[in-house]
């Protein structure tokens, strides 16, 4: 039925084209907030922040039910509009990461890259950023300083200006000493469509290098664990990567950042939107020993593990190679690796072909293994 349905869907894109694919992806929308959400717990917990499923339960049942509007819809990582000039992609984000300053970075170049590449997935070129920053009484202006310093030249790396922000301090004790939303504008300067309810059937899934070195350094950053290792942040600014990408390669349907949740919630958030099944292949998923270490001493899946300078890229399976052989070409993509394919059954599942030759279920993420890593 499922092969069916994909079959008539296609046939349709052939004889109708572009407008054919939009309804398409619009019933694939409209078909899953049919499901309605209700968020059970009667108070907010630190779940609700992972990124996993309790996150998604709570941004469907209670923003979306509220603010609910065709730009929302999609619930992407950004809002794409046209003017009557260009095409922009708008997102916000905030950041709590805990520590402050970590190996490879710290929460000042964290909250450039992560807006920066929330734009670059929709294949938005970033543009601006606005910066607001909530201060606790007793901050170290020493800090701040460097934190400002590190967004400066984050931005300059990305190619972006920040032109507007605010600042409030709170009182001592009411906050974790900084704590930063930025916002983001970009433009953008092609006509292919992106995102998560794209991916068909032989389509290709690519990752952009070794996944779960940004959780893992944070975890070992806060000196809970009698652990030492060298792995380090893997923070960026993905635009000129993506750009990369999109030069060299046609037939990219989806660009997503592994941020919480990991790549495993963002596979799964594919799976669903698209109405298809991934099929990813165990031995491929790119995994640093140390972060595989670490993760294996806390029982933690790197498929859960959060990246702040990767991403997930969904596109034609006949493109495969040259999407591929584009990232590899760019300095943050050197690592980059094909891991799987999508099918059209089971529709909605990520499956995992083990190294054992059996194949498991990958679902969203439950609960928060590690809290604030942004």
């Amino acid at each position: 039925m499922n092969a069916e349905r994909a079959n008539r869907a296609e046939t349709a894109v052939r004889e109708h084209g572009h407008d054919a694919r939009e309804q398409q992806v619009l019933d694939r929308i409209d078909r899953a907030r049919r499901r309605k959400a209700r968020v059970k717990d009667e108070l907010i917990t630190m779940a609700h922040g992972s990124g996993g499923k309790a996150t998604h339960t709570l941004i469907e049942a209670i923003f979306l039910e509220a603010f609910r509007n065709p730009l929302l819809e999609p619930l992407d990582d950004q809002a794409v509009f046209a003017t009557s000039a260009s095409r922009l992609a708008f997102t916000t984000d905030s950041y709590v990461v805990s520590p402050l300053f970590f190996p490879g970075g710290d929460i000042g170049d964290l909250a450039v890259n992560g807006t920066v590449n929330d734009l670059a997935m929709s294949g938005a070129r970033p543009l601006y950023l606005s910066a607001g920053f909530i201060l606790e009484e007793g901050f170290p202006v020493i800090d701040l300083t460097r934190i400002t310093t590190s967004m400066a030249r984050a931005a300059a790396a990305a190619d972006v200006q920040i032109v507007t922000g605010d600042t409030k301090v709170v009182e001592r004790g009411k906050a974790d000493g900084c704590y930063i939303n930025t916002s983001g504008v970009g433009e953008l300067e092609h006509s292919c469509t992106l995102g998560a309810a794209q991916a068909r059937p032989d389509d290709a899934v690519l990752v952009s290098g070794p996944i779960g070195d940004h959780g893992t350094t944070i975890m070992l950053a806060r000196g809970e664990l009698d652990l030492e290792s060298d792995v380090v942040s893997d923070t960026a600014p993905l635009g000129g990567l993506v750009a990369a990408l999109l030069a060299g390669a046609s037939g990219v349907r989806c660009l997503r950042d592994a941020t919480r949740g990991g790549v495993a919630t963002i596979l799964n958030e594919v799976a669903r939107a698209s109405d298809v099944a991934l099929v990813i292949d165990e031995q491929a998923i790119p995994v640093r020993p140390e972060v595989r270490g670490a993760t294996e001493i806390l029982g933690i899946d790197p498929l859960y593990v959060a990246c702040e300078g990767r991403m997930v890229v969904i596109v034609d399976g006949a493109q495969a190679d040259a999407a591929l052989a584009a990232l590899r070409a760019h300095p943050l993509g050197r690592e980059a690796t094909i891991i799987g394919r999508v099918a059209a059954d089971p529709p909605g599942l990520v499956l995992l072909r083990t190294e054992f030759g059996g194949t498991r279920i990958v679902d969203v993420l439950i609960g928060d293994p590690l809290p604030r890593i942004c």
